[in-house]
């Protein structure tokens, strides 16, 4: 196959803008974060929470929050697939990592947002989702956050409305693994779904019964 010299040129000259426009969203700061978050001002921070498509929700409406990506975390499988996650056999527990700005939402902003969206009294299991996979857990990605989320549970264990003991672990962060494209935003993507599985899943019914009223 051949290319003319004149699409070459109308080729670079489309790549030299598109460089260029890059280079100015970057410099104002709307490219300022990837896919795993990080950028100018802006931090990071990971839950488990049993199922990512009912954590994202609690956290894309507050104020100060970036984004949020459902994926994988805490286990030893490299680029895990949901089918093998779900299998728990892998180690990792699904998780919604937050990125945010610390000048607009603190992390113990995040901390309460989770603390209220889980059953924090059960292991390997969240609602009707069973296995290790749907575990809780905090994963910390700094001291500070780890001293933040420690100390927070450790208020909470003494505030709690509930008499069962809080089970959720701090732990520092591992690899990130972002889920399949189909997962993201799924509680947007496939509203009546969504709706549909955490209901049948007496997800709110829990969070009523623990805390007084459901955040989702």
């Amino acid at each position: 196959m051949t290319t003319s010299l004149g699409c070459i040129k109308i080729f670079a000259r489309s790549a030299a803008r598109a460089l260029a426009l890059a280079g100015a969203l970057v410099a104002s700061g709307v490219l300022a974060q990837g896919a795993a978050g990080g950028g100018a001002g802006l931090a990071k921070a990971t839950f488990a929470g049993g199922c990512f498509w009912c954590m994202e929700p609690p956290y894309d409406k507050l104020p100060g929050v970036v984004s949020t990506t459902s994926g994988y975390m805490g286990g030893s499988k490299r680029n895990p697939t949901y089918e093998e996650v779900s299998s728990g056999r892998t180690g990792h527990a699904e998780v919604v990592q937050v990125v945010y700005d610390p000048a607009k939402v603190s992390y113990e902003t995040l901390l309460e947002v989770f603390w209220r969206n889980v059953d924090p009294t059960v292991k390997d299991r969240q609602f009707c989702d069973v296995g290790t996979q749907y575990r809780t857990a905090i994963f910390y990605h700094s001291d500070e956050q780890k001293r933040l989320a420690e100390a927070s549970r450790a208020q909470l264990e003494k505030s709690k409305p509930f008499k069962e003991p809080i089970v959720t672990p701090v732990q520092p962060a591992g690899d990130f693994w972002p889920a399949e494209e189909y997962h993201q935003d799924y509680y947007k993507k496939n509203p009546v779904r969504y709706k549909y599985y955490r209901t049948g899943c007496g997800r709110d019914d829990r969070l009523r019964q623990l805390w007084g009223k459901s955040e989702g």
